[in-house]
């Protein structure tokens, strides 16, 4: 068992960064979200003018990526908000269904977690990453709440229709959880917490809850 690592895997729009972040700030650990280092390849890709679609070993063999004071550098450089573009996301989406950067980012994930305790949250962190995490949590809601959730939150185009926004979801969910390179699914021992009818505050509490029993239970 690793003492050190609470692992949130969960299907997109389950809201896991939101939830890590904030079960990590009442835990006093430390989240590390794995999606911006998808992204952060995809951006010094971008910035560099190499191709995403296959991302290159050449090049994964030319960035590094350090945590320092909370923030990622990329070759020493703070993307910043530039991660949270729409086109740095769009650009993820191909880059994480590529072994290469998937290996590429194993050691940089698994770094993060020396000598401290992690909130970590992804797709494939309880299974591939941190199989032998202290908590594994599989964080999920409906396709409809989840399409509801990014409609208030606006991350959607205006006028869409929900039943188009649930549609989408469904068919991200159907491709993370087929593709080849580490599929989404909930690993063996991951206890699931479905926060349809939650608001974030309680998720946050449900998990908090399971953490502290489980590390009781452990004795670390």
């Amino acid at each position: 068992m690793s003492t050190t690592v609470v692992a949130i895997d969960g299907p997109a729009g389950a809201g896991k960064s939101s939830v890590a972040s904030a079960l990590a700030n009442m835990l006093g650990f430390t989240h590390v979200n794995t999606g911006s280092l998808y992204r952060a390849v995809a951006w010094a890709a971008r910035k560099k003018g190499v191709s995403i679609d296959p991302v290159e070993q050449s090049f994964l063999d030319s960035i590094k990526f350090e945590f320092k004071a909370g923030k990622l550098l990329v070759d020493g450089d703070d993307p910043g908000d530039a991660l949270r573009s729409s086109q740095c996301a769009a650009d993820a989406s191909f880059v994480a269904k590529q072994a290469a950067v998937r290996a590429f980012l194993l050691p940089v994930q698994r770094q993060s977690a020396e000598k401290r305790w992690i909130v970590m949250e992804g797709r494939d962190i309880g299974t591939v990453i941190f199989p032998d995490a202290a908590v594994k949590i599989f964080l999920t809601a409906s396709a409809f709440e989840r399409a509801r959730r990014r409609m208030i939150q606006g991350e959607v185009p205006a006028g869409a229709a929900i039943e188009d926004v649930q549609k989408e979801i469904e068919a991200r969910d159907l491709q993370d959880s087929t593709r080849a390179v580490s599929p989404l699914k909930a690993a063996a021992d991951a206890v699931t917490v479905d926060s349809s009818g939650l608001t974030l505050e309680e998720t946050v509490e449900t998990i908090a809850a399971i953490v502290r029993k489980k590390r009781a239970e452990a004795g670390v």
